[in-house]
């Protein structure tokens, strides 16, 4: 039987308009703003530009935005001038009016609390002058290590900030918090085995590589009340080493994923570059659908959403074609997942939600890479 382009407007538009709930808070519908990366913010403080690039989203239909990465408040979190940290007056009052006209657009919205570690941004003078700080001092793809091993000082000192963020985002009127624990950045170079060589209670198996990250969750936690939405985000990947694996088999992630659970996480972000792919041998459940399966908390599907290629080629100049939803709304009306995060596609088109839940899906453009480069 033939589905005509109609019929499969119609449905995306009935499956993505249904509301989701993680823990106290209700998100219109299943479409997530992905947190992209956009540098528009001197001085960590994010402007009138960033109040409307987010609050055109929300009004345009997307039911949960998660912002870009913010650098909490530890000397050695990131150190680029141009990325916006969630600490400081000026900053946390920028954050504000960010919330603000989200809400008064008809969304919600979480911050992503985010400490880059060993991770250094290209091209981008230090800022603050502050070392390089990780589980063994060690970049993710490196032997030899180029920074400092953090001490038991230095984990108490970013748990305690991730912990502020969170308050701090709780009191300026944000829906939840979204902890960056992907990607190779500081709590994912503790999750994994290529950056943690630690001999001490945060290394070795993966329980122990898990500690650090379930203490910043337990901390956060423990500064929010108890229904404000903690949601974490991880990843198998990581920059520079796509094909690095924090678990080969299903057993091995939910040895991973059931301290985090257990600390308090009311929802998984699970990063991944083709939503499509299967995660493992024997089963067609991608990440974000196991991770829903081995710990009972929503989940977050992520990675191409609604184009045909990976992100990778945005950042190598390429365009995307777009991709069919078929796949996509067949999963959800599973409920392998309960969200789903667009990147890309929301920044070529501020009004993608809008489009798709309207049925109108033949006003959809393929991905133009000149999107990364404005903030429209």
């Amino acid at each position: 039987m033939t589905v005509t382009a109609s019929e499969v407007a119609t449905r995306a538009a009935e499956i993505l308009s249904r509301p989701a709930s993680i823990n106290g808070l209700t998100v219109p519908n299943r479409i997530v703003m992905a947190p992209m990366t956009r540098m528009f913010s001197p001085g960590g403080i994010p402007g009138e530009d960033v109040v409307s690039y987010y609050a055109r989203r929300a009004a345009a239909g997307v039911g949960l935005i998660v912002t870009e990465g913010t650098y909490v408040g530890h000397d050695s979190a990131g150190q680029s001038d141009r990325v916006p940290r969630f600490h400081g007056a000026e900053q946390l009052a920028g954050w504000t009016k960010v919330a603000d006209a989200v809400h008064a657009a008809g969304g919600t919205i979480v911050p992503q609390l985010w400490h880059i570690g060993m991770v250094r941004e290209q091209g981008q003078p230090p800022f603050p002058e502050a070392p390089a700080v990780g589980p063994s001092g060690l970049r993710v793809g490196a032997d030899e290590p180029t920074g400092k091993a953090m001490t038991r000082q230095d984990l108490d000192d970013v748990i305690g900030a991730f912990a502020e963020a969170a308050a701090a985002a709780e009191r300026i009127g944000f829906d939840g918090v979204e902890l960056h624990g992907a990607h190779g950045y500081l709590i994912d170079q503790f999750l994994w085995a290529g950056t943690n060589r630690r001999t001490d209670a945060y290394g070795g198996d993966p329980v122990a590589r898990t500690r650090f990250a379930a203490e910043i969750v337990a901390a956060v936690r423990a500064s929010v009340s108890s229904d404000f939405p903690v949601i974490f985000r991880y990843s198998q990947w990581k920059q520079e080493v796509y094909d690095a694996r924090l678990a080969e088999t299903p057993e091995e992630l939910e040895v991973i994923l059931t301290p985090l659970a257990e600390a308090g996480v009311d929802a998984f972000h699970a990063s991944t570059r083709r939503y499509w792919l299967p995660e493992f041998d024997g089963s067609d459940l991608n990440l974000a659908g196991w991770t829903k399966k081995l710990t009972g908390r929503p989940a977050v599907t992520v990675g191409s959403v609604g184009l045909n290629g990976d992100f990778l080629k945005a950042f190598q100049g390429e365009g995307a074609e777009l991709g069919s939803l078929d796949n996509l709304l067949e999963r959800l009306e599973r409920d392998e997942f309960d969200l789903v995060a667009v990147g890309r596609a929301l920044l070529q088109d501020p009004n993608w939600a809008q489009r798709v839940l309207s049925g109108r899906l033949s006003e959809l453009a393929p991905y133009d890479p000149a999107s990364l480069t404005r903030l429209t």
